[in-house]
């Protein structure tokens, strides 16, 4: 029969789902067997010891266990069932139709229960619904191994010591039920270490709800954290749960706390001194097990000195502290943030890796990076897309890369790849770098490619060999430059 129900299972392209029978009554056993092996893969324990053994052999999708059996219970069973690594969905019968029996199997962890004699057509759907129960059960748990991937701390790239300061403040803080703030320039990674924070915390299985405040207006943030009552204002037509409410035993990110209004301070206050929101329009305070983590790109003392941000909310939130460096305080982490980018971008459109040069790293490793980790990871994406190579060199950064800030000695054995020390343009170019320590970068790279011209008569693949870069790269720096396009030698 099991060879029968593989073949069937081939056929079908899928496997079959398989049951564990557990009961004492071997007509039971026989007929359920019987009635069920056509669309799943069925086997039968005639006591708990029998069932203990067949769990312990191989893994099930659904155990079927009679209540009342010699020696061990049916509830021995399901618990026996539900402490394995990768539980089945348990469905309980029983001869008795006890409620109390029923209610005890589903404290247990059983999925449902049917009473004897059973009804087949009843026995399947409940079959099929404790499949989707599973399935269910474990895409979550499968979710939530993703989640504790991507926002543990383990996952936060970079060895700077700020770095590592900041993650050490994370864990310490993380168990406890301390308001955190976060501070730091935009684009520092502030909702990614709320994350880390939740996902490390005992709330990991609760909600992360995040809210952006200053991407609402004052009326909607209001009702978007709060929730609204039924015709509390124009438009309000019926009951609406806040983020407070749908973050209950999780944790709450209110991110640019720095944007709330007056009358938002009032309600966020009070929520932090008594645990307890009301809805917009209501009256009846809502009692909640919250965790608030909130986080600003601006000066927030400053604010209070302004009278634009309450002092006493600021100290409700104020209660640890996490302030994020920006990326030009990491420069360390500079190489493996993008190395972290450049490995998801091209797993993520199926292309090889970009291997960036000495000389481009150097560029990117003293570029200011304005717009910290948002704008590397914005820059990494659009050259794993965009760019045709293999290889990313400093002549196809942005002139951004090389502005005046970065000049960088340019020498012929330095690895920057403008020249080779054997050519002859290599000594002139070193003097015209040496000499001129006061021109930019791109000042000194147009001097080079003027006299790399003028050495190759005009000659733009002659000059390109010289430069040490392809013949596309000098194109682009002549387009960039035009007035280098006449030269003739």
């Amino acid at each position: 029969m099991l060879d029968r129900n593989a073949a069937l299972a081939d056929s079908l392209g899928t496997m079959l789902s398989s049951v564990l029978i557990v009961d004492d009554e071997k007509h039971t056993r026989d007929g359920l067997r019987q009635a069920l092996e056509d669309d799943h893969d069925v086997s039968v324990a005639a006591n708990a010891e029998e069932a203990f053994n067949q769990l312990d052999a191989q893994e099930f999708d659904v155990v079927i266990t009679d209540l009342r059996m010699p020696g061990k219970s049916g509830l021995k069973v399901i618990d026996k069932a539900l402490a394995l690594p990768n539980k089945p969905a348990v469905i309980m019968m029983t001869a008795y139709g006890s409620i109390d029996s029923a209610v005890e199997a589903m404290k247990r962890g059983a999925v449902d229960f049917i009473t004897k004699p059973v009804n087949i057509e009843r026995l399947e759907v409940l079959i099929q619904r404790a499949l989707k129960a599973r399935t269910l059960e474990v895409e979550v748990k499968q979710l939530n191994e993703r989640l504790d991937e991507k926002f543990n701390v383990e996952g936060i790239v970079g060895h700077s010591e700020k770095l590592k300061d900041v993650i050490d403040r994370v864990r310490l803080v993380a168990p406890s039920k301390a308001t955190i703030l976060i501070d730091g320039e935009s684009g520092t990674g502030k909702e990614l270490i709320a994350q880390a924070i939740h996902q490390i915390s005992p709330r990991a299985r609760a909600p992360f709800i995040a809210v952006h405040c200053a991407s609402l207006s004052e009326n909607l943030l209001e009702s978007e954290i709060f929730g609204h009552e039924r015709g509390a204002f124009t438009g309000a037509m019926e009951r609406r749960v806040g983020r407070f409410e749908a973050a209950d035993r999780g944790t709450l990110f209110l991110d640019e706390i720095g944007e709330i209004s007056a009358s938002t301070q009032v309600k966020l206050l009070r929520f932090l001194e008594t645990k307890s929101i009301e809805r917009v329009g209501g009256s009846k305070p809502i009692a909640l097990d919250v965790r608030l983590v909130a986080a600003t790109n601006r000066d927030l003392e400053a604010l209070v000195r302004e009278g634009k941000f309450r002092e006493d909310l600021f100290f409700r939130l104020n209660v640890v502290r996490i302030t994020l460096p920006p990326l030009r305080e990491r420069q360390d982490d500079i190489p493996l943030l993008l190395a972290h980018y450049i490995k998801f971008f091209a797993q993520e459109n199926g292309v090889p890796p970009l291997v960036i040069e000495p000389g481009a790293l150097r560029y990117l490793q003293a570029y200011p990076w304005p717009g910290n980790i948002r704008e590397l990871r914005n820059f990494t994406e659009n050259a794993v897309v965009m760019h045709r190579g293999s290889k990313l060199t400093e002549y196809d950064l942005d002139p951004r890369f090389r502005g005046e800030r970065l000049a960088l000695p340019l020498t012929a054995g330095g690895g920057s790849g403008l020249l080779t020390s054997s050519n002859s343009v290599g000594g002139a170019a070193q003097s015209a770098a040496s000499s001129s320590s006061s021109l930019s970068v791109e000042e000194n790279e147009k001097r080079l490619l003027r006299e790399a011209l003028i050495k190759a008569r005009g000659n733009r693949t002659k000059a390109a060999q010289l430069m040490g870069i392809s013949r596309r790269t000098l194109h682009r720096k002549l387009s960039q430059w035009p007035e280098l396009d006449v030269i003739d030698g």
